[in-house]
């Protein structure tokens, strides 16, 4: 009984440990802003010098200020592309790609990968930068990976020790404080065919509402989201307003939806996992939105670890609004001539359905960038642990305002050969709105109802 005893107070110890012990020493922190970047990536280039060292980013310090920083001018317009990948050279260049995007190749002959000059251009206020170097010394895991303590603002851990500090470092990056945009979302048809779907969102975190971030009523909330479809006129005035809690096990995120058809309010706890999502066709989960999003609980985390690898970066033309949805769309992906990838250190986190735990995606293979914290390139397998889909986060840096984020995100169905483009703006008159103090009410239930009408 002695041992019995010791022995599950020596487990306890070891999970309270774990748990716990997930920030790091001040030493470990000094780091950030010298051998590491303020956000935690590799301030060194690599050795074969195909990868740069970071030297600050694209900043509004460092560069001309744009007419529209909703929708920055290209900076690297005049860049020539270094090769391309196809189907006759890809062999020579699978070592940098992830199954997902090496499938996109065998699929569809056509299928090309523009490659140019790798550009660190990510960059971040100050401020923002001695938030995470707090972080990095305060922040701890609880719920067994599955919440926050201790945590301010955005990045947790940008020295992380394992994969569940990686995922919530994508989860919690920065995205401007608060951000309003008018886009696109595309359900694209094996033959090519699509019907637009329009939409206005919302995002802001609690400390950029009118009063900053309430005690007690912000108290387990990362941010507020607020979206509605304004296109086709079936969808049309359909909204969804969501809660985000930090720890979502101890309390799950708040949503609810506004349907058109019915004309009420109505709460919805689907709005997360791989419930559906609507104006999608069937092609995304609520979690696939923002490439990966809401509770990791369901999942068993691994860190895998870094690899070089080419992701989509500095994707300017698709903002470019010379560009139509015509041209941008093509039946199996988007025109290629349009994209731009460039090679970056990513991390590599594998997430395995855990036992007891239900989903449509067995196994998920996420590629973040090391640089942002955003997802770059996910895989996502079945559950008999065949590859089905594959996500691409298109970024670039609105350098105005000191964000990195995606101008579009993709989705495609490797069996089906549909696909999901998410975030164009090519033909909306505005795209990005950056800044202003909202107020509290204008995320409520209430207010939900009065912007449907």
């Amino acid at each position: 009984m002695k041992n019995l005893i010791t022995s599950v107070s020596v487990l306890c110890l070891s999970l309270a440990a774990h748990n716990a012990i997930a920030k790091v020493s001040p030493e470990e922190a000094a780091k950030l802003g010298t051998s590491l970047t303020p956000i935690g990536a590799e301030m060194a280039g690599n050795a074969a010098g195909t990868i740069p060292a970071w030297t600050g980013g694209l900043n509004s310090k460092n560069s001309s200020p744009s007419t529209d920083p909703g929708r920055p001018s290209n900076p690297f317009s005049s860049d020539k592309m270094l090769f391309e990948i196809t189907n006759a050279n890809l062999s020579s260049h699978q070592a940098n790609l992830s199954p997902g995007q090496i499938a996109m190749f065998e699929k569809y002959p056509d299928y090309k990968m523009p490659v140019y000059e790798t550009r660190r251009t990510a960059a971040y206020p100050e401020n923002i930068y001695d938030i995470i170097k707090k972080n990095a010394v305060n922040s701890v895991l609880v719920q067994g990976g599955n919440g926050l303590k201790s945590f301010d603002t955005a990045i947790p851990f940008p020295i992380p020790q394992d994969a569940n500090e990686v995922i919530w470092n994508h989860i919690t990056r920065f995205r401007g404080g608060t951000a309003k945009r008018e886009f696109t979302t595309i359900p694209v048809q094996a033959d090519g065919s699509f019907v637009e779907v329009k939409m206005n969102d919302q995002l802001v975190w609690p400390e950029f509402l009118e009063g900053g971030r309430d005690a007690e009523k912000d108290a387990n909330i990362l941010f507020y989201y607020l979206q509605v479809i304004t296109a086709p006129a079936r969808l049309t005035g359909t909204a969804l307003l969501v809660h985000e809690t930090i720890d979502q096990v101890e309390e799950a995120r708040k949503a609810w939806v506004y349907n058109s058809g019915q004309r009420r309010v109505r709460r919805a706890p689907n709005v997360s996992y791989d419930g559906p999502a609507a104006g999608t066709d069937g092609l995304r989960t609520t979690d696939n939105y923002d490439m990966y999003n809401g509770a990791p609980d369901r999942y068993n985390w691994k860190l895998i670890g870094k690899k070089e690898m080419y992701i989509p970066y500095n994707s300017y033309k698709l903002m470019d609004t010379s560009i139509s949805y015509e041209n941008a769309v093509k039946a199996g992906h988007l025109n290629t001539d349009n994209l731009r990838y460039e090679l970056h250190r990513v991390w590599e986190v594998e997430a395995t359905l855990a036992e007891g735990e239900r989903h449509i995606y067995a196994k998920r293979t996420f590629f973040i960038d090391e640089d942002t914290w955003g997802a770059s390139v996910i895989d996502h397998y079945d559950g008999r642990n065949e590859l089905w889909r594959m996500s691409e986060g298109h970024n670039v840096m609105f350098y105005d305002v000191n964000t990195p984020w995606m101008v579009a995100e993709t989705l495609h169905d490797l069996n089906s050969g549909r696909y999901l483009v998410t975030g164009l703006s090519n033909e909306e008159p505005r795209f990005m709105t950056w800044g202003g103090v909202e107020q509290r009410t204008a995320f409520s239930s209430s207010a939900l109802r009065r912007l449907s009408r």
